[in-house]
């Protein structure tokens, strides 16, 4: 069993992410959840996270962490997650607790007072994350890798060349890239593939109460990703979680990664010396294909568990 805490901007394929990991006790121990501003605004973010674990009847702490970038304004997404961050379904009754302390501050006491090593699982921008290794370097010798979502090597989407969790914070991104940690980089490159149909998605509708939850995500998602010229539907953060669970289903090579940090057109583009001779080490898996029916049947899988434990 990993532990692991998970690092989001819910979003509708964070909000899936922590779904299936929740799903599998068996494989991961969730020390805790930590929010950052991305998709949308942190308050707007942390409020989706409260949600998703009030609706899966979870009892996990929740932390709210940095608002915004290490240095530029934050920007959001609502033409990707709506203005909620995470539109579609409806949500009522009180809301779920949330810490006091900051993210960055719960995420370095959780690391240090787990047994064994702990997994990141960073699915949002990484400004936590870098805050994280500057501030409190002496958990590093902790981190048994960071398995993020960010980044392609052959395109982006928020710009033509970066990819939208790098681009919101790209100097946060490569303070994390080059902290020496092991990484699982799942990027445009792999999370492009790892997509969900709309025949697939349907097939959710009143299957039980979670599977019907995922339902009003992936309708949502699946619509709005048409403007961006997708017929199915990529699962982007799910990638991390399913990479920590079944690892053979992807595969993967690894690069020395950079972030470009400047004002340029490339700022947020992530690049990887691939070299077999490269001059420094090769700290980052980049994954490049995955098994897309592994992929849903794995996501069909924890949605139907959870179906059977959340009943009313």
């Amino acid at each position: 069993m990993k532990n692991i805490l998970i690092d989001c901007d819910p979003g509708h394929d964070d909000a899936l992410a922590i779904m299936v990991a929740f799903a599998n006790p068996e494989k991961f121990n969730i020390l805790g959840i930590t929010t950052v501003g991305g998709n949308q605004t942190l308050a707007k973010v942390t409020k989706n996270a409260q949600n998703i674990l009030r609706f899966l009847k979870a009892d996990l702490p929740l932390a709210a962490g940095q608002a915004g970038p290490l240095v530029k304004p934050l920007k959001t997404a609502p033409e990707a997650h709506g203005e909620s961050g995470m539109d579609g379904p409806y949500f009522d009754g009180e809301d779920y607790p949330l810490c006091e302390q900051n993210g960055v501050g719960f995420l370095y006491q959780k690391i240090i007072e787990a047994e064994g090593k702990v997994t990141l699982v960073a699915i949002g921008p990484l400004t936590n994350i870098a805050l994280l290794i500057k501030n409190y370097p002496q958990v590093m010798p902790a981190i048994e890798k960071i398995a993020l979502m960010g980044g392609g090597i052959s395109h982006g989407n928020q710009t033509p060349l970066a990819e939208f969790n790098i681009f919101v914070d790209p100097d946060a991104a490569e303070i994390v890239f080059q902290s020496g940690l092991p990484i699982v980089m799942a990027g445009l490159d792999v999370t492009e593939q790892a997509e969900i149909t709309l025949t697939e998605i349907n097939r959710l509708k009143n299957r039980g109460k979670v599977s019907n939850l995922a339902f009003e995500l992936l309708s949502f998602y699946n619509q709005s990703g048409r403007q961006f010229g997708f017929i199915h539907s990529p699962i982007h953060d799910l990638c991390t979680i399913a990479y920590l669970m079944a690892p053979d289903i992807f595969k993967g090579e690894y690069a020395d990664i950079h972030v470009i940090t400047d004002n340029s057109p490339a700022r947020g583009l992530t690049y990887g010396d691939f070299r077999r001779m490269a001059p420094e080490p090769k700290h980052t898996l980049v994954l490049k294909e995955v098994d897309r029916a592994a992929f849903v049947k794995l996501l069909m899988d924890a949605l139907a568990k959870l179906d059977k434990q959340v009943t009313r």
